[in-house]
């Protein structure tokens, strides 16, 4: 999976876990829980989705690489690379 794919796959889980978020704004960039209100159980549910619809483990310590869209599409970009976009 390329790299914009993984954004729109965020993107998606980021829609369904906040939908009355706008994110047609998000700056990739800027930390999510800057721009949105995410708690802790919202990021946990990003993890979750991710786990759940791609078999990525994302163990705990490495939670931070998940900070914000550069850092979560950069770090998915190795573990994604062999999936397919749109599965």
């Amino acid at each position: 999976m390329a790299p914009p794919d993984i954004r729109q796959v965020v993107l998606d889980i980021l829609e369904r876990i906040a939908p009355d978020e706008d994110l047609s704004d998000l700056d990739d960039g800027v930390a999510f829980r800057d721009q949105m209100e995410l708690d802790s159980m919202d990021f946990l549910d990003i993890v979750m989705e991710l786990r759940k619809q791609y078999r990525v483990q994302i163990p705990e310590d490495e939670y931070e690489n998940l900070i914000t869209m550069d850092s979560t599409v950069d770090y998915l970009t190795p573990k994604l690379a062999d999936v397919p976009a749109g599965v």
